[in-house]
């Protein structure tokens, strides 16, 4: 499961997914050095914030297919064509983070990918030929194989920004991705979908990647 954030009118995501969110993470990072004193108030905040989020969680579920219903009544959710691109982007990438996490033998060589060096090129350009080979290996992969219920919606909030949600029933995949200048709005109505999807009290006991989106959603600013 993973969780991004992006500021102004870029698309901004967060994903309830059976499996590995995106089949590809590539993180270049600095050499490690002690959090100032901003970096330590911050992470105590966020560590208050989420503790009241777990706290305010309640058991209480729903299918994907009543959210889809939800969506429809509540906000005039439009299903997105199978010809559009970002239909068939969001697809392709889903299909291949959940291939690789539950038959990752469909992808026979192309599953595993060398461990990226970020200090040498020649790495880099390996790595990213690997995950390219990867893909195609997913895209080749038949229905037979590995079946999905894959379906994308669009929610239009009037002088806000659009909401897409990502429903995929039989890998059990809820995801909302935003972008607007409304944020606020925009993550208010993301936090009522997955708050009406909801987590079971089991979801809550095992602290499940259903239960840690919930939370994630709900300290969402």
């Amino acid at each position: 499961m993973a969780v991004k954030f992006q500021k102004g009118k870029r698309a901004s995501a967060v994903s309830v997914i059976g499996g590995a969110d995106g089949p590809t993470s590539i993180f270049i990072a600095g050499k490690f050095r002690k959090p100032g004193l901003v970096e330590q108030l911050r992470q105590r905040r966020y560590r208050k914030k989420k503790a009241r989020a777990e706290a305010s969680v309640a058991a209480g579920t729903h299918t994907l297919d009543e959210v889809i219903q939800y969506l429809e009544e509540k906000y005039h959710a439009v299903k997105i064509s199978e010809e559009k691109i970002s239909y068939r982007e969001q697809y392709h990438c889903l299909r291949e983070s959940l291939i690789l996490r539950w038959c990752p033998k469909l992808l026979g060589d192309a599953a595993k990918i060398d461990e990226l060096d970020r200090t040498d090129k020649a790495s880099l350009e390996r790595f990213l030929k690997q995950t390219e080979l990867r893909s195609e290996a997913a895209k080749a992969v038949t229905e037979e194989q590995f079946p999905m219920d894959f379906c994308l919606y669009k929610v239009a909030i009037p002088e806000a920004g659009r909401i897409e949600v990502m429903i995929e029933k039989k890998w059990g995949v809820l995801t909302c991705s935003y972008t607007g200048k409304a944020k606020k709005r925009l993550i208010e109505i993301c936090r009522d979908v997955y708050l009406y999807y909801g987590v079971s009290k089991e979801d809550i006991q095992n602290k499940t990647e259903r239960y840690q989106s919930l939370v994630m959603v709900l300290i969402m600013e």
